[in-house]
């Protein structure tokens, strides 16, 4: 007995609207927030005309909005990190009574441990983004497959 992938027999617009769904969140890279808007758009256009639409519609969107969520906890790990640290090694009164001043005896031993926290945080968030767009290419083929996807680590925040 052979088990294979189910395939969801949908129409071939339905196929492209889900597709399309998954690529539209690559939009993020030429316009601010794309990632969002457009596959709302389409979401919001074609839920109500087909489940399978409607369901990648959804995983679309959740994958965007936990991608947000864990930028932000990256975010807020490593920006204070990096923040903190440059401005213990400078002067203040350098900055407030010069133009011109050097940092000297910047310390990276004594704060090694929580700069390997914010670097991992930074590497971390590249990882996330280089995972993101295979992922959405991968969405993207299975849905012109004709298959139901969902994304790993996604938090249903639309159900």
């Amino acid at each position: 007995m052979e088990t294979t992938t189910p395939l969801i027999m949908e129409k071939t617009s339905e196929k492209n609207t889900a597709a399309f769904t998954h690529l539209s969140t690559l939009s993020q890279y030429i316009i601010p927030f794309g990632n969002y808007i457009f596959p709302l758009i389409i979401w919001t256009n074609y839920k109500d005309r087909s489940e399978f639409a409607d369901h990648h519609g959804k995983q679309a969107l959740n994958f965007q909005l936990s991608l947000l969520l864990y930028t932000l906890i990256l975010a807020l790990i490593a920006i204070p990190i990096f923040v903190s640290v440059i401005l213990q090694n400078i002067p203040l009164e350098a900055v407030f009574n010069d133009h011109d001043f050097v940092i000297r005896n910047f310390d990276f031993q004594s704060h090694i441990g929580m700069l390997s926290v914010g670097i991992t945080s930074v590497v971390l968030f590249g990882l996330l983004k280089f995972v993101e767009f295979f992922l959405v290419i991968y969405a993207t083929i299975k849905a012109s497959n004709g298959e139901l996807y969902k994304y790993p680590l996604t938090i249903p925040f639309i159900k």
